[in-house]
């Protein structure tokens, strides 16, 4: 059978999860990376046993390459995808998709046009336990949801920042919502359903970011739910939890641990919640956890069998929404509802709004 060639731009924090699902699925194949960074270039090219690129857009022309996963710092998705789906490839972002709806609007246009797939890494989708929560929800054992919570109370210190200048601008990164948050977002708004509007604060209290370390958010659901969030990356002394709770009127589930991986709490009717509590999956080894492997092929399939990825373009697009919706309640000081007319990208000055050509004073219905 022949192989899926892949290729990977950006070779830092995130790519090893991609490039190790590459390396162990069946019917895949690493085909090249890419990366300015010479020395983390020539590591992964060395490790991962593959041709390296100074120059992304060179591996592009490489005909073997049928999917290019995007690792690179956030500001630079939208960018990086446009050029991948222009030379025909298929495309796996990872979040968020964009930095703004009007690019994230770009790529799913040009995708379209182009005729090739795109999916975004929001991985903790797969989770045994998010599979085992979603599967609930599907049956309707929640009965009428009343209210959801999601908390991200981790530990990202002056030193983690300090490690590569993108992280905490508004231009490549946000803050804790849009880099650390966005996962449990997702998770909120896929369980809970489309949010009506959001009332947000955030502040900068201890890290040294144009972003924030520290947010708190109500939401409306369209379907008269509520919602909070709750994301820090102040925690002291390491990470402690990343945490969803979603309540309904015959059914109360809490998934947590370090990264919603392990089920906390499990009440429905009919179901011994000590028992399902004993059948606790691996603890994954970081924030990570093991769903990249399951997202990458979940990909393929797709692709084979000319269907839609679990995750695609639009899905990911929705917590983006989200958060930039919350983004404008803290500089315009009001509830924001939803769909969002964005006016800039992020962040609570518009100063960031002239970083690109997709960085500018826009109105999108």
């Amino acid at each position: 059978m022949e192989k899926v060639g892949f290729g990977v731009i950006g070779c830092g924090r995130i790519s090893k999860n991609h490039f190790e699902a590459i390396r162990t699925l069946t019917g895949a194949q690493l085909i090249a990376a890419a990366d300015i960074d010479p020395q983390a270039l020539e590591g992964a090219a060395e490790k991962y046993g593959c041709p390296g690129y100074l120059n992304y857009k060179e591996m592009l022309n490489n005909p073997e390459i049928q999917i290019i996963n995007i690792c690179t710092p956030s500001g630079l998705h939208a960018q990086i995808a446009l050029d991948a789906i222009q030379a025909g490839k298929h495309v796996i972002i990872e979040k968020p998709m964009a930095m703004s709806l009007y690019e994230a609007d770009t790529v799913i246009s040009a995708a379209k046009k182009a005729g090739v797939k795109v999916g975004i890494v929001h991985q903790n989708r797969f989770n045994n336990a998010v599979v085992k929560l979603r599967h609930a929800y599907n049956k309707g054992d929640f009965g009428q949801l009343t209210h959801g919570a999601a908390v991200v109370r981790w530990n990202r210190n002056d030193d983690y920042y300090a490690q590569a200048p993108w992280r905490g601008t508004w231009e490549h990164d946000g803050g804790c919502l849009m880099n650390q948050s966005i996962h449990i977002i997702d998770l909120l708004q896929w369980m809970m359903g489309a949010v009506e509007s959001v009332f947000a604060y955030t502040a900068t209290k201890l890290r040294k970011i144009e972003g924030e370390d520290v947010a708190v958010v109500v939401l409306k659901f369209k379907s008269g739910a509520l919602g909070i969030i709750e994301a820090a990356t102040t925690i002291f002394p390491t990470n402690l939890e990343e945490t969803l709770n979603i309540f309904g009127s015959t059914g109360t589930a809490v998934l947590g641990g370090i990264a919603v991986n392990k089920i906390e709490a499990w009440r429905f009717n009919g179901e011994d919640e000590a028992a399902v509590l004993a059948e606790q999956s691996a603890v994954p080894p970081n924030v990570y956890g093991f769903g990249h492997k399951n997202l990458i092929e979940d990909f393929m399939e797709a692709i084979a069998n000319n269907r839609e990825p679990a995750i695609n373009a639009e899905e990911g697009r929705k917590a983006l929404e989200i958060i930039l919706a919350i983004y404008h309640s803290v500089k315009y000081k009001k509830e924001i509802k939803l769909p969002l007319r964005e006016e800039f990208t992020i962040g609570v000055d518009n100063n960031y709004a002239q970083h690109s050509e997709y960085r500018k004073k826009l109105v999108c219905s």
